[in-house]
């Protein structure tokens, strides 16, 4: 069965612990009902906060609702400058069948505008990447033909 991630992220207004949970426990809520997730379809789950939030780990709203036997990390977002502020970002590395383009990402709150759909990414010059790419690859790295 493959493993598939599901992103989610949303904002809270205030550093407060009861704020961050609240957030947190609405954004996984979301993010279980329109994947149909199962508890025990998740192998693990890594929780950012932005710089601005430390008054609890967001990983404990997902013990709140029931994931005792989940794997769970929390960690601090890269401060970008510029970045989206008092931000939760959540990544489930869930085992499905479902295919990668039937799964839902959720982002709510002021986290939607992270998502407006890829469109706004930068392009990149393809020729100077394969170039860089044959400059460097190891030949010795190339697995063997028997």
């Amino acid at each position: 069965m493959p493993c598939r991630g599901v992103r989610g992220a949303t904002t809270v207004e205030v550093n407060t612990g009861e704020e961050i949970l609240k957030a947190t426990r609405q954004l996984l809520a979301l993010m279980i009902r329109q994947n149909d997730i199962h508890e025990e379809d998740v192998a693990s789950a890594i929780f950012t906060t932005t710089g601005d939030l430390d008054a609890e780990f967001p990983a404990l709203a997902a013990r709140q609702l029931g994931w005792l036997n989940v794997a769970l990390m929390c960690t601090h977002e890269l401060d970008v400058p510029g970045a989206l502020q008092r931000c939760i970002r959540v990544l489930l590395h869930w085992n499905t069948e479902k295919p990668a383009d039937r799964i839902v990402h959720v982002y709510i709150k002021d986290a939607a505008r992270l998502r407006p759909d890829r469109s706004k990414l930068p392009p990149v010059d393809w020729t100077e990447l394969e170039r860089w790419i044959a400059e460097h690859i190891d030949d010795s790295a190339k697995p063997s033909r028997q």
